[in-house]
């Protein structure tokens, strides 16, 4: 029986990205995002290369009627999930006393309390199996001050790591993926490109990587996976430094 995938923001980044790797994996899908239409394409064209099964779920997870059938799609026994990716996000000024704070609480929402429920709604039929993978993405950001985003990102991380020391043993592996700069359209609808606002050529990673490596330390049980040498080295220094310093570091790139 072919195992079973859903992705959340799986219409275009990195949620595309996985949905791909994973159809070339063998992988049936389902594709979570708000755009219907942009899922009916990315499912076509997965169907025609892969020859995988596409379902489309459109849901907007802010909206608990929409989420809460996510949850249940999660939670189906009849049609059982092997991997989660909680990948859906987006990104905000990093100005917090100016940002507006409705956009702020919907941020929280969207990176933690939703990833959070649809954890919640894979572990039970999961653990029941024995097995499970569960990835949740995260950011390098969360190694370092960055306003809310950066605060959001190290709950994701923190709860992961936990979790997989909890459940691992049991069979369900949870993964928290804390990719850097990412050439995706995450960055480019926060008008941010690579050579502006002081991030190197260098720091840029591309989609394709940043996925095969993550799915590969959750394969291995891994509870953080940060891809990329040059990331690994950076998070670990970002982490010794002064919080003064390491928070104007964090200013760059938005």
């Amino acid at each position: 029986m072919a195992r079973t995938a859903l992705i959340t923001g799986a219409s275009s980044g990195l949620g595309a990205e996985y949905a791909r790797q994973l159809a070339m994996r063998g992988f049936d899908l389902v594709l979570v995002a708000r755009d219907r239409e942009a899922l009916e394409a990315r499912a076509a064209e997965l169907r025609g290369s892969y020859g995988r099964q596409v379902e489309v779920l459109a849901a907007d997870l802010l909206r608990p009627r929409k989420r809460e059938k996510v949850e249940a799609r999660v939670a189906d026994p009849q049609r059982p999930v092997d991997l989660l990716v909680n990948n859906a996000g987006f990104g905000l000024p990093l100005a917090f006393a100016r940002n507006d704070i409705e956009d702020e609480a919907r941020h929280l929402a969207l990176h933690v309390e939703v990833p959070m429920r649809l954890t919640h709604a894979a572990l039970a039929p999961m653990l029941a199996r024995g097995r499970g993978r569960i990835i949740n993405v995260a950011s390098v950001a969360a190694f370092m001050p960055r306003s809310t985003y950066g605060a959001c990102k190290r709950w994701l991380v923190d709860f992961s790591r936990w979790a997989n020391a909890e459940y691992g043993p049991r069979g369900v592996s949870v993964t928290a993926v804390c990719p850097g700069f990412t050439h995706t359209n995450f960055h480019e609808r926060m008008g941010l490109e690579p050579g502006r606002e002081g991030i190197a050529d260098g720091l840029w990673l591309q989609a394709q990587d940043v996925v095969a490596d993550s799915l590969r330390d959750a394969a291995r049980g891994k509870g953080v996976s940060i891809p990329s040498v040059r990331y690994k080295v950076l998070t670990r220094v970002v982490r010794v430094l002064p919080a003064r310093v390491s928070a104007r570091l964090g200013q760059r790139g938005r």
